[in-house]
């Protein structure tokens, strides 16, 4: 199967690496020309067969806005667009629209799995019409982890990026209980080695999980994180989530105090926002703040 990807950097790099190994073919446009297969959208388009699928990769808003435009002009009837950024579902269902004027499909694909998926696979929550998403199964195939679990049709169109908006609230709030225990570990004396007791955790414990291996992974590279400032960024979705929450009533207090608590990492060297920020260049090749 051929596909255009459109944004090659962290994960869209690796994700056209796992899809070509599973045997498509892969056509990569990045503004970046060392890494990049065609030197812009129009010829990318115009290497691709009819009907074309293309994978919009880039940050949500102006870019992915923009990159969208542009293949509204350059699709023709019967093409689909897939959005696999973070973009927020409420786009989706403009850009569905806009493009469905010009009879093109449009597809909005959450995914999951950071600088890890080359090799682990990405989880997708996918949203669109069902024959717009069954065209596009062998990709989503090639992308997703080895056997059954991973991969989702979680429903019309917005619904992709909306499930992994909810994913990436549980997330802060997952990593925030992990800072907030490892914080007060450290601060006590009787506990004379933190690190391993996050160790002993891996197994047997009801709180194991994938985070836990990289904070332990983290704690290995620097056992004190004194080499980080205590400061975390928020990419989104966990303001997005907590909104969400208001506008349908339900209650998050623990998703919602964890995105307070990056706020609060902006106004000091926070502990716990050190291993926060750990953890999301662990799993995510996010940038970290050193100390000077």
């Amino acid at each position: 199967m051929q596909l255009g990807l459109i944004g090659l950097g962290k994960m869209g790099g690796n994700m056209r690496e796992r899809i070509r190994r599973a045997g498509h073919t892969v056509i990569g446009y990045d503004r970046n020309p060392d890494v990049s297969d065609v030197k812009s959208l129009a010829e990318l388009v115009e290497k691709l067969d009819a009907p074309r699928q293309v994978w919009v990769m880039v940050p949500a808003g102006t870019a992915t806005q923009t990159v969208v435009d542009e293949l509204g002009d350059l699709l023709e009837p019967g093409d689909t667009v897939i959005d696999g950024g973070n973009s927020r579902w409420t786009d989706d269902e403009k850009h569905a629209a806009a493009l469905a004027i010009k009879g093109i499909g449009f597809v909005d694909a959450g995914v999951s799995g950071g600088v890890w998926g080359l090799q682990n696979g990405y989880a997708l929550m996918v949203g669109g019409d069902k024959e717009h998403v069954d065209r596009l199964q062998p990709i989503f195939e090639a992308l997703k982890p080895e056997g059954p679990y991973g991969y989702v049709h979680a429903g019309r169109v917005g619904a992709g990026h909306f499930s992994k908006m909810v994913h990436n609230g549980i997330e802060y709030a997952m990593m925030q209980a992990y800072a907030e225990g490892w914080e007060l570990l450290e601060k006590v004396h009787s506990v004379e080695n933190v690190r391993e007791v996050f160790r002993s955790w891996q197994e047997g414990t009801v709180i194991r999980s994938w985070l836990l291996d990289l904070a332990v992974n983290a704690l290995d590279e620097d056992e004190h994180l004194e080499q980080l400032r205590g400061y975390a960024e928020d990419s989104g979705e966990g303001r997005w989530t907590v909104e969400a929450a208001i506008d349908n009533a339900v209650p998050l207090p623990a998703i919602t105090a964890s995105l307070f608590a990056r706020f609060a990492s902006r106004q000091d060297d926070s502990p716990q926002m050190k291993m926060i920020a750990a953890l999301r260049n662990q799993f995510g090749g996010h940038a970290v703040e050193k100390k000077d």
